[in-house]
């Protein structure tokens, strides 16, 4: 893992998102949390994160929306996306999601499990640093 590496958690429930965060900034990655797809973009383009990590359904735009949108900048073309989701996802979704190049896994994660997806997003072949605590990260659907 490079040293300071910038990751985006767009989430609307903020206690998963402070939770994911300060799990990855325990294993010595910046973090930036955002709770709105709107406000993710702005983040994105702000700060060119390494890594996104998003929640699929959000009020307003969701995390295909986002995703759309954040591929449409050239900058963001190529970066690595983890779709979260507690809910049902449909074939046309999944192909919506492969179309877009993101990675789908469900929730909850557990803080080894985000760990190794985040560490597979950035192509980190000897696995993430490991964290003082483990356990299941919650979440409300």
């Amino acid at each position: 893992m490079q040293p300071d590496q910038p990751i985006l958690i767009i989430d609307d429930n903020v206690n998963l998102a402070k939770g994911f965060a300060l799990v990855l900034q325990r294993s010595g990655y910046r973090v930036n949390v955002a709770h709105t797809a709107e406000d993710g973009l702005r983040l994105a383009q702000a700060d060119n994160p390494a890594a996104v990590v998003v929640d699929f359904r959000m009020p307003f735009i969701n995390g295909a929306g986002f995703l759309y949108r954040l591929r449409a900048s050239a900058k963001h073309a190529n970066t690595p996306v983890l779709v979260v989701t507690a809910a049902a996802v449909t074939d046309e979704m999944r192909a919506q999601l492969a179309e877009l190049r993101a990675e789908l896994r469900y929730k909850p994660l557990g803080v080894e499990d985000l760990l190794a997806e985040v560490g597979a997003l950035l192509g980190e072949a000897a696995g993430p640093r490991p964290v003082a605590e483990s356990g299941q990260i919650a979440t409300r659907a």
